[in-house]
C-alpha cells in the first residue's frame, strides 16, 4: 500500500476513536485517552513483532500470530533469554495477556476488564525510567467516560476496538508519527486557546527548522534544542530536512506534565531511539537545564508562551543566561528571557529561530537594552513578519527572530511575509509556496521591494534600535493619481444624464389624470417640488 494511502487510512481509523470520546468530554481532555492508547497499541504491537522476528526471523503475518509465537516461546527454557533480549533493546517486556491484541480480543468477546489495562499501563511505567508517569493523564475511572462502571468500561472496549482496526504492522515508523502528528493538529484546532502550549502550526515549524538547519544539513549528530517543546513536533521537524536522520541527538523541555507526556510518545512514535532523546519536565526560565556535558546546540528552535509573566528576581542577574545583559526582561514580559535563554544554548556557528510577538521589536526600557546589546554584538541575524491569525492560541501578528553566536558583521535582514497566506475559516494558512518564497528571502540576504530589506547596523543605530519591520520594509501601495480634468468631464456628464432622466420623468407624471382633485392636488405639488 502507498505511503500516503497508509497514512491516511491510519488517520481515519485514529479520528473514529475521537468520535466515539467526542460527545462525552472536550478534546482537551480526549486527546489524552486517544493518543495514550494508540501510544499503548504501538508498545505492544512493536514488541509482538519484535519477538516473532527473534524467534523466526521473520515478519509475522498478522499479530495474533506473532501473539501465539510468544505464548509457545515462554514455554521454553530459552525464555528468560528471549525477555532479557527484548528488554535491553525495547527497555520493557509485555506479558502475553496485557498485550493490546488480547485487550482487542477480549473487547470483541465483550469480556474486556478495565483493570488489566491499567496494570498494562502501570508495568510499562515501571519498567525503565524512560515511561515514568507516562500514562497519569489517562483515569480509566472517570466518570466522563459514563455513569456508573459497565457504561465506563464499554467506552473504554469500544475505544480499543476502533483503534485496533489502525495497521501498525505495515506502517512503518513515519506514516504513524505523521498520523500523530495530524490528530495533535486537530486537537489543536479543536481545542482553540488551550492548544498553544502543545502544538506550532506546521507551516510555522517548517520555516523555524529550515532556517536553522540551513548549512548544518549534511553534519552527523546534529544536536536541536528546544526548551519549550510542547509536544515535540517543532523538534521532530529536523529529521525531515536532515541527511542523517538517525544521528540527530533531541533536547527538550516543557513545563506541562501531560503535554511533556505527548512530546515522549510522539518522539517514540516517530521512532527516535531512546539513546538520542533528552526530554525533561521542568520550568525552562526558572532553573537551568541541560547543565550536565552538553549544554549547547546546532540548533535551537523556539515558540515560547507569549509575553509571559516570570519572577525577574534580582539573582537572575547573576545567572549566566542574563549575566552579560546587566538587565533582566520586565516581570509582566518574559519574551526575552526565553530568548537570552535559548541564545545561551546555542553553540558558537548554530543558528537559533524563535517566534515572539511584534513588541519584543520596538518596546523600549529594559527591553530595549537587552535588544541593543544584541544587535551591537551582531546576535540578531533576521527578523520575519508572519501573517496574523496563524496560531491557535492567539490571532496576534507574530515574527521570527533568528539569532547566531559569532558573526562577521551586524547587519539584520528584513522580510515581510504577513501577506503570504491562505485565508481560511478558523485560521490563516501559509502553503508550502508562501513558505518556499520565505525560504528563498531568506537565502538569498538581499533587498527586494516590498518584501525584504538588508539594514546595516548603521540603518538600525539610525532607527534607534527600533527593529518594527515597517521602518525597514516600504510595503505601502501607491494609489493612482487622479486627473482632476476628467473627473469634471465625468460629473457634467453624469448631471446632463440626471436633468435628461428628471425631464423625461416629469414629462410622464404630466400626462397622469385623476377625477379626485385630493390626488391632482398632490401630483401638481410634487410636478412642482421636481421642477424646482
Amino acid at each position: 500500500m502507498a505511503e500516503s494511502e497508509n497514512s491516511k487510512e491510519l488517520i481515519s481509523v485514529l479520528w473514529s476513536g475521537a468520535d466515539i470520546l467526542r460527545s462525552k468530554m472536550d478534546a482537551n481532555e480526549y486527546k489524552d485517552y486517544l493518543l495514550g492508547i494508540v501510544f499503548y497499541k504501538y508498545l505492544s504491537d512493536s514488541f509482538l513483532i519484535k519477538v516473532y522476528d527473534l524467534i523466526y526471523d521473520e515478519k509475522p503475518q498478522d499479530l495474533t500470530t506473532a501473539l501465539e509465537a510468544y505464548k509457545e516461546a515462554l514455554k521454553e527454557e530459552s525464555a528468560k533469554e528471549l525477555k532479557e533480549q527484548i528488554k535491553s533493546e525495547f527497555h520493557y517486556v509485555i506479558e502475553p495477556d496485557l498485550t493490546y491484541t488480547c485487550f482487542a480480543a477480549a473487547a470483541r468477546n465483550n469480556s474486556f476488564n478495565r483493570e488489566q489495562l491499567q496494570k498494562a499501563f502501570n508495568n510499562i511505567e515501571q519498567s525503565d525510567a524512560l515511561f515514568a508517569d507516562l500514562f497519569t493523564d489517562i483515569d480509566l475511572y472517570s466518570n466522563r467516560l459514563g455513569t456508573g462502571d459497565q457504561k465506563q468500561s464499554d467506552t473504554i472496549s469500544n475505544l480499543i476496538k476502533e483503534i485496533d482496526k489502525a495497521d501498525l504492522l505495515n506502517s512503518d515508523a513515519d506514516v504513524l508519527g505523521n498520523a500523530y502528528e495530524y490528530l495533535i493538529g486537530q486537537f489543536a484546532s479543536e481545542t482553540g486557546k488551550k492548544a498553544g502550549e502543545f502544538y506550532t502550526p506546521q507551516a510555522v515549524s517548517k520555516i523555524l527548522t529550515k532556517i536553522a538547519i540551513s548549512g548544518q544539513e549534511d553534519k552527523r549528530g546534529l544536536s536541536v534544542y528546544d526548551p519549550c517543546m510542547g509536544s515535540g513536533s517543532l523538534l521532530l521537524n529536523a529529521k525531515k530536512y536532515a541527511k542523517e536522520p538517525g544521528y540527530i541527538k533531541y533536547y527538550g523541555q516543557e513545563l506541562m506534565t501531560s503535554t511533556f507526556n505527548l512530546a515522549r510518545m510522539n518522539m517514540f512514535l516517530h521512532g527516535i531511539m531512546p539513546e538520542n532523546q533528552m526530554l525533561r519536565n521542568g520550568d525552562t526560565l526558572d532553573g537551568d537545564w541541560p547543565t550536565g556535558e552538553e549544554t549547547d546546540f546546532n540548533m535551537v528552535l523556539m515558540n515560547p508562551p507569549y509575553s509571559a509573566k516570570w519572577s525577574a528576581a534580582a539573582g537572575f542577574l547573576q545567572d549566566e543566561r542574563f549575566s552579560d545583559y546587566g538587565i533582566l526582561a520586565p516581570k509582566s514580559k518574559a519574551d526575552y528571557a526565553f530568548l537570552l535563554h535559548g541564545l545561551y544554548h546555542l553553540k558558537n556557528y548554530g543558528t537559533m529561530a524563535i517566534v515572539l510577538p511584534h513588541g519584543v521589536l520596538f518596546r523600549g526600557a529594559a527591553e530595549g537594552k537587552i535588544r541593543e546589546k544584541l544587535l551591537r554584538s551582531g546576535n540578531i541575524y533576521a527578523v520575519i513578519g508572519l501573517p496574523a491569525n496563524l496560531f491557535y492560541n492567539t490571532s496576534i501578528p507574530t515574527c521570527i527572530i533568528v539569532l547566531k553566536k559569532h558573526r562577521d558583521g551586524r547587519d539584520v535582514l528584513f522580510i515581510d511575509a504577513s501577506q503570504k497566506y491562505e485565508k481560511g475559516k478558523k485560521q490563516n494558512a501559509m502553503t508550502d509556496e508562501n513558505i518556499d518564497a520565505v525560504i528563498n528571502l531568506y537565502n538569498k540576504r538581499v533587498t527586494v521591494e516590498k518584501e525584504s530589506y538588508l539594514a546595516s547596523f548603521e540603518d538600525i543605530e539610525e532607527n534607534d534600535f527600533n527593529l518594527n519591520i515597517p521602518r525597514y520594509v516600504d510595503t505601502f501601495e501607491k494609489e493612482e493619481e487622479i486627473d482632476l480634468n476628467a473627473l469634471l468631464d465625468e460629473m457634467k456628464d453624469t448631471d446632463k444624464q440626471i436633468a435628461e432622466t428628471q425631464n423625461e420623468f416629469v414629462s410622464m407624471l404630466k400626462e397622469l389624470t385623476s377625477d379626485d382633485e385630493s390626488i391632482m392636488s398632490t401630483l401638481n405639488n410634487f410636478i412642482a417640488m421636481i421642477e424646482g
